[in-house]
């Protein structure tokens, strides 16, 4: 029987570095009185911020220091919580933190509202006085487009402090999956125990031994029966939430608040939809595929995950990602290279899985630090581009902190999921390239098949159901369990039409973490979209092209998503790069049709 590690038992090697974070809780404790101190001195500014250009300045500078301090106290909290789900010390610090940022956030709630009580003409006015306040231009412009929706100082300081609580939702939801949750181990062919958990499921669905895949489907999925109603009450609240916040603000919708954020219209999100449904075909011509692969008269619910090949995946160890993805992206020129590389060998990664540790994998990390990767590597193909995707976020993070100040240090999601995914294509290109063992170059094309199906489809699919669930709570449905079921199976239904369905993946929508970041999803299916049309200018074009894509990530959130990506050569307002990017994969569909 196979186990999951303790973490004291992985090497050093292998853990991300912390310490050059905080070298010990008692750094922390102190950046976390700094905070403090600062949350005071910004609060004093309430209501003569914009009396004059240099009290404006020092304002933004008190501002920007609080939160990057701010930042780094949080981070520190949640990685090491993240460590270990179960520590009661560090789910503690994380719990401190979030009241920090909390109360942070509540004094700063002052300075929009007096940004907004401006024009553009006094703005301009002050500039021209205070030179410090230049860099601040586009912070100035994406305050003011808010006006409509930023409530008076009184409002805005009581939103501010129920950010703990309104984030309550998602916490509740990961403290269950991550930590109380505890899933059954399952019989495997060889008569040994195979523990499942949320990290080893979906590698466990892709065994040969179909009967083997039926038992981990059904244990795995018989077990979120049992919190069936705690996470019910969990989703529903966190929509409710949604909901009322954006009313809060002024919105009509949820959708509406939540893309008026980074400033991304509404119909970014319903022409992705409306291009991907157009396209069910081909999602069902890959599933028809599977099932030939397997040899099956009917693709079952724990098929779906199944490779296309049926010879065992290479194993693919962690050092041989290493070398893999970077070699891939070389076409991105030596700095990039160079950066990635050293990044590797300097503790961005926490690699193993181990006992009760964060499952999945993001990239973490602040203005002030180095990034920071969490992984649960499984020793596969889909394991190495999560670290080549995760990569493409923290070198996006390396860039932007190295190039712009705190005040655009951050960006928003919808360029984040197009700078991992251009690793993914990257990687892919070079691997087939390259690569002359036929047996790894038919996995690597079916890990590329898998990642558009998992990223263009199953996000777009994900896109809707958070769509249809806050507009049932918009119309005062009700949002039980029941209904959740019945609306993802309706939709798991249109998606995988080849496929036999059964009731046990309508609770499929309990085990996603993401949907309690509302509208957060479709970001990795336009993200997709928009990679494939960069690399293939970047493979085409060369250093120009290469230089542009650097520059983008250079760049921060100094402008709007969508002038970023234009600036880098793609329009994400239009839908022919979806429609490209699904007419890749269709060829891609073809081309290993012609295999089998």
């Amino acid at each position: 029987m196979s186990s999951v590690p303790a973490r004291s038992d992985i090497d050093e090697a292998y853990k991300w570095d912390l310490d050059s974070l905080y070298a010990s809780d008692e750094d922390w404790e102190a950046a976390y009185a700094r905070a403090e101190e600062l949350t005071a001195d910004l609060a004093a500014y309430e209501g003569r911020a914009t009396e004059d250009a240099a009290t404006l300045l020092e304002t933004l500078e008190t501002y920007e220091e609080l939160m990057r301090t701010v930042s780094n106290v949080a981070a520190y909290a949640r990685m090491r919580r993240d460590e270990d789900t179960t520590d009661d010390t560090y789910q503690a610090l994380t719990a401190r933190s979030q009241s920090l940022s909390s109360e942070a956030s509540s004094a700063a709630s002052f300075l929009e509202p007096e940004l907004q009580a401006l024009e553009y003409d006094d703005i301009e006015a002050m500039i021209e006085t205070e030179p410090g306040l230049e860099p601040y231009e586009h912070y100035f412009d994406d305050v003011l487009r808010m006006k409509p929706h930023t409530r008076s100082a009184e409002v805005e300081t009581l939103l501010a402090e129920l950010g703990e609580v309104t984030g309550a939702p998602g916490e509740v939801y990961n403290m269950l999956a991550n930590a109380d949750m505890e899933f059954p181990s399952v019989e495997d062919p060889d008569g040994d125990r195979q523990p499942v958990t949320l990290n080893n499921f979906t590698t466990l669905q892709k065994h040969p031994d179909r009967d083997f895949r039926q038992r981990v489907y059904e244990s795995f999925y018989d077990e979120w029966e049992t919190v069936r109603n705690a996470v019910g009450t969990a989703y529903k609240n966190a929509v409710k939430t949604d909901v009322k916040l954006a009313n809060a603000r002024n919105y009509d919708t949820a959708r509406e608040a939540a893309l008026d954020g980074p400033n991304v219209p509404s119909e970014v999100y319903d022409t992705l939809v409306d291009t991907v449904h157009d396209n069910l075909d081909t999602l069902h011509r890959h599933a028809d595929l599977k099932r030939e692969a397997i040899g099956a008269d009917e693709l079952r619910m724990w098929d779906l995950y199944v490779p296309l090949v049926q010879e065992e995946s290479p194993e693919i160890d962690y050092e041989q990602a290493c070398e893999y993805v970077t070699e891939a992206v070389a076409p991105l020129g030596e700095d990039y290279q160079s950066r990635l590389a050293e990044g590797l060998d300097s503790r961005w990664v926490d690699v193993y899985e181990t006992k009760h540790k964060q499952s999945g994998a993001y990239s973490g990390g602040t203005y002030d630090s180095q990034p920071f990767i969490l992984m649960n590597y499984q020793d596969d193909v889909e394991s190495m581009y999560t670290l080549a995707h995760e990569l493409g976020h923290s070198m996006h993070s390396e860039y932007t902190s190295e190039e712009q100040p705190f005040v655009y240090s951050g960006y928003e999601i919808f360029v984040a999921e197009v700078a991992s995914t251009v690793n993914e294509t990257l990687l892919t290109h070079h691997l087939l390239d390259t690569v002359e063992d036929e047996r790894l170059r038919r996995h690597i094309l079916n890990e590329y098949l898998e990642r558009f199906r998992s990223t263009l489809y199953r996000q777009t699919m994900f896109a809707e159901f958070e769509q249809r669930t806050h507009e049932m709570s918009e119309a005062g449905e009700p949002l039980t369990p029941d209904r959740l079921d019945d609306l993802y199976a309706d939709l798991k239904g249109d998606y995988y039409e080849p496929a036999v369905l059964d009731d046990r993946i309508a609770r499929e929508w309990m085990r996603i973490p993401h949907f309690y970041r509302a509208f957060y999803v479709y970001q990795y299916a336009t993200g997709i979209s928009a990679a494939v049309a960069l690399v293939d200018g970047i493979l085409e074009e060369g250093e120009p092209a290469a230089d542009r894509y650097v520059d983008f990530l250079r760049s921060g959130s100094r402008e709007y998503p969508l002038e970023l990506l234009r600036d880098a050569g793609v329009d994400m307002a239009s839908p022919e790069p979806v429609d490209a990017a699904l007419s890749t994969y269709g060829d891609y569909l073809e081309e290993f049709a012609s295999l089998l």
